[in-house]
Parts: C-alpha cells; structure tokens; sequence
C-alpha cells in the first residue's frame, strides 16, 4: 500500500506509539496515508480505536515478524 509518510514507533511503549501517530498525521493532508510500524501489542487496539475516535479510517493492519504495521488513512 502506498504511504505517504512511514512512522517508526518500533520499541516504543504505550503510549507513545500514539503520541507519535497523532504528531505524524498532523503533518500529512487529508486523504493521505500515514503507514505506522510498532512492536507494542498494545498499539494494535490503541491505535484501532483512536483512529475511529478522531475520524481517521484504519485502512489496513499486518504483522510481520513481530513488527505491527498500520496504515492509517487522515480523515
């Protein structure tokens, strides 16, 4: 999937990969796609759940050897 930004939240505990998410997409139009890699188990229903919440579409999530990948389309 395209992306038009990639944010590395890899190693970073709750709740940062949030904190990082929500700066990231700041920073990208609407109708762009932030593609956000974490490893916190946690950061795959933060982020779910935080992108519904503030209008964002979580177009699609992996895993990919304990990389969580998330690609988060600005609502």
């Amino acid at each position: 999937m395209e992306a038009t930004k990639v944010l590395d939240a890899k190693g970073l505990a709750c709740p940062m990969p949030i904190v990082r998410t929500k700066k990231a997409i700041e920073e990208i139009n609407t109708g762009e796609v932030l593609e956000v890699h974490a490893t916190d188990k946690g950061a795959k229903s933060d982020l779910t759940a935080w992108a519904k919440s503030v209008g964002h579409e979580l177009l699609e999530d992996t895993e990919e050897d304990g990389v969580l990948k998330f690609w988060i389309k600005k609502g």
